[in-house]
């Protein structure tokens, strides 16, 4: 789980407008961040299957968001992509 310093550095990094928290670009980046975290406990607590749950929950809501961000606004999508380092 994010602090809230660690969300608000990452929301900052990827905010569109000066009261953005909410635009896909935001919600990727926080559900990115937080998917680091998950996997580093993953690492260490292999048998931890409420977490991968979670996980496998997370990495799916960033796929749906990233789908609907490359529809709508592909150059916001590449920029994006590119910031979090994603293989895509």
């Amino acid at each position: 789980m994010l602090t809230t310093k660690e969300k608000e550095k990452v929301i900052e990094k990827f905010k569109v407008h000066p009261t953005d928290t909410g635009s896909p670009a935001v919600q990727i980046a926080v559900l990115t961040e937080e998917i680091k975290q998950l996997l580093a406990h993953l690492k260490k607590n292999a048998k931890d299957m409420h977490s991968k749950r979670g996980l496998l929950k997370m990495v799916t809501k960033r796929r749906s968001l990233l789908r609907y961000l490359k529809r709508e606004d592909a150059d916001q999508y590449a920029q994006v992509v590119k910031k979090i380092g994603l293989k895509k």
